[in-house]
């Protein structure tokens, strides 16, 4: 392992973003906070999701762990492609860095980024209400996979993409819809039947439940099944997007 490498290049990622602090952690909480106050000021008061637990509360984790995964495949997916509209790839290509420790320090700044603005939204949400916290340690290993999925699947779409209207593509009609639809503004067991059963292939589902029982230890599934799939998830997509890099898809001629 080139620990030296995989340092440098880490710490040109996370110098990268937090050069644009405004723009990369502030503007996402601030997005957040819009979310949560136009659908708190409006159900708050109407929905009760779980017994003793109002809307707000329960929309909180469901935010939170949206923010982190959103901004886990923007920062790797923004990175790596614009280093490949503008050549500088080659910068990082040349020196003895193997896809492991090319994959390490591009997902792991893009896992700190979404951490990074998953606390800020946290922190920022205790304006309006103040989450309990049933299990530390669930909240952090489903923040962890989440942003790491994430961050690996804006790691694929930049290898994959020719143009920067292939990665709004990628986020539109993939990263969106499926953020959207796992159940982070409802409870799937308020779907009809075919949506509920739908969103049971939707491994977003799964991030968004597990994190959510880490405050509340209220879930929809198992903990453990929703552990197992999104922990599996990562290994597909963590073995897929090394297998590109070794093979150089779109980097090497």
């Amino acid at each position: 392992m080139n620990w030296y490498g995989l340092y440098t290049l880490f710490g040109k990622e996370v110098w990268r973003f937090m050069k644009v602090f405004s723009q990369t952690i502030i503007t996402p909480v601030i997005t957040v906070l819009l979310y949560l106050l136009v659908f708190s000021s409006i159900l708050s008061e109407r929905v009760e999701v779980y017994e003793n637990i109002n809307y707000t509360t329960f929309l909180v984790p469901g935010l939170i762990m949206m923010s982190i995964i959103q901004n886990a495949f923007a920062n790797t997916a923004s990175s790596l492609f614009q280093s490949k509209m503008t050549g500088s790839i080659v910068l990082f290509l040349l020196p003895p860095l193997s896809s492991w420790e090319f994959y390490l320090a591009y997902v792991g700044a893009s896992v700190l980024r979404g951490l990074l603005v998953g606390l800020g939204v946290w922190v920022a949400t205790l304006l309006f209400t103040v989450l309990p916290i049933h299990n530390i340690w669930i909240l952090f290993i489903f923040a962890i996979l989440g942003s790491t999925v994430l961050g690996t699947l804006g790691l694929i779409a930049a290898l994959w993409a020719d143009k920067w209207d292939h990665i709004s593509a990628f986020q539109n009609f993939a990263i969106l819809p499926l953020t959207f639809l796992s159940g982070v503004f409802y409870r799937i067991d308020s779907l009809p039947y075919f949506w509920e059963q739908a969103s049971y292939f939707n491994p977003f589902f799964y991030m968004i439940d597990g994190f959510r029982y880490g405050f509340f230890g209220l879930s929809e599934i198992n903990i453990g099944i929703s552990l197992a799939i999104v922990s599996l998830f990562v290994v597909i997509v963590t073995i897929f997007s090394l297998w590109l890099l070794h093979i150089g898809y779109k980097i090497r001629h």
